[in-house]
């Protein structure tokens, strides 16, 4: 690695599996809901909503008078949602498929008989009928009402109407729990922003006293774990915004906040970007000293509430200021030079992401 300063051999020996190992946690936790630390944040409330619609789908099916109201209560378990568009999504799809798979299993046991095979034929037959309906949400939803057939060894349409109003009570339950309450993500999201500035300036500080030093050594842990922030920052703005059901100021702030995330994850690359550019930077010359000015600025306009421009009027100074300068004596200035000045192109598209969302955003540079 001759030729790379210190610093970035430290990143590129950082251990790669424990760097997979933690983005692969991250996004399972985030995309299952993490049913682990459960009187916690959203997950204590998922919780919380679960047993409010299985206890209520089971009292309206013992006052409808339904044969094993319990099965309103389990059906009512798998009909509550992460949030509100999904939950009226799945519930129609867990709906229509369950009716499909009642249809299907009525046909199949009437002329086959209540045998175990004739169950695995239907379910060879039906689940990728339910699939290609675009009903796959409903594959387990169907599965527990056709077994509830299949248990009492009888097919009459009083047991399938039975099955039927379990569906409508359990699910019933269960949308209205999800439309009732989804909690507010604004906290969390504030929380997160910050954390996610915060990474910004530190690499930005760090990036500054490489150009000062090309014998400056850093882990790089902080491009990690603002990788890993804002991907948790755009999983749960997008759960917020999918909570909104109708155009409000608050399904516009929900906007604002994915806009702001994907504008981060946009100049994250353009931070990546910088670093391998920085590899070429193996002596300090006085424009490196200029540009580290430049990134001094920029760690403290990046935690600023607005746009400043201080930074990208700092680079338009600097343009005038390194036409003025004398060319490289040597081949090892001349390509020192020539990578600190795609390092300020880098990051004038950086600033160019950051004002262009700015028109619709305040929240940060």
């Amino acid at each position: 690695m001759n030729g790379i300063p210190l610093f970035l051999q430290h990143v590129i020996r950082v251990d790669i599996m424990n760097m997979y190992h933690k983005k692969i946690t991250l996004h399972k936790g985030l995309i299952e809901g993490a049913y682990s630390h459960m009187m916690f944040g959203f997950v204590g409330i998922r919780v919380i909503k679960t047993a409010i619609a299985s206890i209520l789908a089971i009292i309206v099916a013992n006052l409808a008078g339904a044969v094993n109201p319990l099965g309103a209560g389990l059906l009512a378990i798998l009909g509550v949602d992460v949030t509100r568009k999904r939950s009226i999504k799945t519930v129609s799809a867990r709906f229509l498929a369950s009716v499909v798979g009642l249809l299907l299993a009525s046909l199949l046991f009437g002329l086959l008989g209540f045998e175990l095979w004739v169950l695995a034929l239907y379910i060879l037959v039906a689940f990728p009928i339910i699939a290609k309906l675009n009903f796959k949400e409903g594959i387990v939803t169907s599965s527990v009402v056709v077994f509830h057939i299949y248990g009492a060894g009888t097919l009459t349409l009083h047991g399938v109407l039975n099955e039927v109003l379990l569906l409508a009570i359990g699910l019933g339950a269960a949308s209205v729990v999800n439309l009732v309450y989804m909690p507010n993500e604004e906290d969390k999201l504030v929380r997160i922003k910050k954390e996610v500035d915060a990474y910004f300036s530190l690499i930005f500080t760090q990036i500054s006293s490489n150009l000062r030093d090309t014998t400056y050594v850093w882990d790089g842990h902080e491009i990690i774990d603002a990788d890993e922030k804002v991907n948790e920052g755009i999983f749960i703005a997008s759960k917020a915004l999918e909570n909104r059901l109708m155009r409000t100021d608050d399904i516009h702030a929900d906007e604002q906040w994915l806009i702001y995330f994907y504008m981060r994850k946009a100049q994250l690359e353009n931070v990546q970007g910088i670093l391998q550019l920085l590899s070429q930077v193996y002596q300090s010359f006085p424009q490196c000293y200029l540009v580290a000015d430049v990134f001094d600025q920029l760690s403290e306009d990046v935690k600023e509430p607005h746009y400043t421009g201080k930074t990208e009027q700092l680079l338009n100074d600097l343009d005038e200021v390194f036409r003025q300068m004398d060319l490289p004596v040597t081949r090892g200035e001349f390509e020192v030079r020539a990578a600190v000045l795609q390092v300020i192109r880098e990051l004038q598209q950086y600033l160019k992401i950051a004002k262009r969302d700015k028109k619709q955003l305040r929240l940060g540079v």
